[in-house]
């Protein structure tokens, strides 16, 4: 296949992704939707995360290539009350050094890949972003130390002629 052909390929791809993703979330109506329709509609999430009102914030990450991460937040009933992107700006700059793994990624999702720098020594989480110039890649960075704790954040963007 030719690099164009794989272009196209991958675009129809991503559209008919992002399409139907885009037609499931419309179809969940909070205040109504049941943990069961979420379910049907969206499968199991990647993560479920407990709320101290007994209710729970469902993960369903879009990545590692995609740029969205959606966090749907359930009462105790099981009755959807909130759909939420994570990776907003607003997210990104509450991170603050000393906060957990865990915490990052209640915040985030589940990151598109985990770097291990032993001669820095340090681990980077990776989420893909939307960028700030069409065309572009980009993605924000949560540096750990060894002992599992944020130590500074960062970002990247990439034009097609870098990569």
């Amino acid at each position: 296949m030719n690099p164009l052909s794989r272009t196209l390929a991958a675009l129809a791809a991503a559209v008919g992704f992002y399409g139907a993703d885009a037609m499931h979330f419309r179809a969940l109506k909070p205040g109504s939707a049941t943990a069961r329709e979420v379910r049907e509609r969206l499968g199991a999430p990647a993560a479920e995360w407990p709320l101290e009102d007994g209710g729970a914030t469902w993960e369903y990450p879009r990545g590692p290539e995609g740029t969205r991460c959606w966090m749907l937040t359930l009462d105790a009933g099981g009755i959807l009350q909130k759909v939420g992107q994570a990776l907003t700006e607003e997210n990104f700059a509450r991170i603050e050094a000393g906060w957990s793994g865990e915490r990052v990624r209640r915040l985030l999702g589940r990151p598109a890949t985990e770097t291990e720098f032993p001669r820095k020594p340090e681990v980077v989480w990776d989420w893909r972003i939307e960028p700030a110039l069409p065309g572009n890649r980009a993605w924000f960075h949560v540096h750990f130390s060894p002992d599992g704790f944020v130590i500074a954040t960062s970002r990247r963007e990439d034009s097609p002629s870098a990569g």
